[in-house]
């Protein structure tokens, strides 16, 4: 592997070492989710607020799908981390081999589950009959495609392992111009609607995971594996199995939360689930530099740990709890300023329950994108300490807050309810999460 693509996490000054590791990890984010985006703006811009809807309708799905994929990814390649950082290259290789194994049977399980539950689930979510179809050839593609995603991040996931985050980000940058060109097209020119979006992203992503696979076999040699790394071992496949489901299952858990609470904005009209559609995108955006964070903590944690550098990982937690605080003052001031623009950009929508809505949620949401970073920053922390099952509770937390607010708030207090319903519950999550990491054996035995 060429050394220039390498970041050391667990020599050298630390807050250095994350932001080089996290920069390419925050763009890698934000062209991930540019396929969605852009898919949001060329339909609300050429087709207009009712095929917007459709896609926002449906979007609660397609955060589950990409959080699963995220979640397993980054999961299984704990062990790589971990391996890398104590210098094991063949438990690395049969690491990488369970990896690949694992990551086929679930997304092909994932593909069969959808082609079941798909219909019934937009059903269920109360999605308008004036949309549903629409919602329906959108999702029915990406889900018919989810080991095109689930490759894109576990070649994602196993790079970072070993220290590069920049390759990733260079495929993925590649593939999202690819990704525009083709949204244009087959909506503009081959009238295929808000399918045609759906088609332009899986082609975008199967580049990106063909130019991954081909850089690691030809600089990524570390990751090659061969016919004896794929024997079974035990032991190693109930730790990957633990470890990349249990990431898988957190963030499942806390995306079907957002998938119920879609129910409660889908009975609130189509122009307030356009609004709300705009605004998401967004906030998904606001919190890139927080999540990117998080994913650069669990290779640091992990490598960290390998190495028995405890007092490392202690102050890269304290360091990033920093970060999310600076990143949340600068979010505040964005959204005061321009959020209303933003949403009027994203959605193209001249009305002014789509904007206000939208600018609404962004700005009430904003000051709280501090608890948010260390939320999310302490979980995938203990995920990379081993930690398999506090980091569930938390969103079993979430899952459960969701739920409430659903049945007893959303009807009561309409939209008002939908903004505050994740801010109240990061502030409960956040301080369970918190207290489970400072009191976890290997950070609580040191600290002492």
């Amino acid at each position: 592997m060429n050394i220039s693509m390498k970041n050391d996490l667990i020599e050298g000054p630390i807050f250095r070492s994350l932001v080089i590791f996290a920069l390419p990890i925050f763009f890698s984010n934000i062209f991930q989710q540019l396929y969605n985006t852009v898919d949001t703006m060329i339909v609300g811009h050429f087709l207009g607020d009712s095929s917007l809807a459709a896609i926002g309708a449906c979007s609660s799905i397609y955060e589950l799908m990409i959080g699963f994929g995220l979640g397993v990814g980054s999961g299984l390649a704990i062990v790589t981390a971990r391996s890398y950082g104590s210098s094991d290259e063949y438990l690395l290789k049969k690491s990488v081999a369970s990896a690949i194994v694992i990551g086929i049977v679930v997304s092909l399980s994932i593909t069969l589950l959808a082609a079941v539950i798909l219909m019934p689930l937009l059903q269920v979510l109360n999605t308008p009959a004036e949309i549903i179809e629409q919602s329906y050839s959108y999702i029915n593609v990406i889900t018919r495609f989810t080991i095109v995603m689930f490759a894109y991040n576990l070649c994602a996931g196993l790079l970072r392992a070993i220290g590069n985050s920049f390759m990733p980000l260079m495929f993925l940058i590649f593939s999202s111009m690819i990704n525009i060109v083709l949204d244009y097209y087959f909506i503009v020119f081959m009238h295929m609607g808000i399918k045609g979006a759906a088609v332009a992203t899986v082609i975008s992503q199967a580049l990106s995971v063909i130019l991954c696979l081909f850089y690691i076999y030809y600089r990524a040699k570390i990751l090659l594996v061969k016919k004896e790394h794929f024997v079974f071992d035990k032991g190693i496949y109930l730790e990957m199995i633990g470890q990349g489901l249990s990431m898988g299952f957190m963030s499942s858990i806390v995306s079907c939360g957002s998938v119920i609470l879609q129910y409660g904005i889908n009975g609130l009209g189509t122009l307030v689930i356009a609004g709300h559609s705009a605004a998401r995108k967004l906030f998904f955006f606001f919190s890139m530099p927080l999540a990117s964070m998080a994913n650069a903590l669990v290779t640091f944690v992990s490598q960290n740990k390998g190495a028995n550098k405890v007092e490392r990982i202690i102050k890269g937690m304290k360091i990033s709890y920093l970060y999310s605080l600076v990143v949340t003052i600068l979010i505040v001031i964005l959204s005061m300023l321009f959020a209303k623009d933003m949403v009027r950009l994203l959605s193209g929508s001249t009305s002014d329950i789509v904007i206000d809505n939208g600018a609404l949620y962004l700005q009430i949401g904003a000051p709280f994108y501090f608890v948010l970073g260390m939320l999310i920053n302490t979980r995938n922390s203990l995920q990379a300490l081993g930690s398999k099952i506090m980091p569930l509770v938390s969103s079993i937390i979430e899952l459960v807050g969701k739920i409430i607010f659903v049945i007893v708030f959303i009807p009561k207090y309409q939209y008002y309810a939908v903004i505050l319903c994740e801010p109240v519950i990061w502030c409960v999550m956040c301080i369970q999460l918190l207290w489970v990491f400072w009191q976890y054996p290997y950070i609580k035995n040191y600290v002492k």
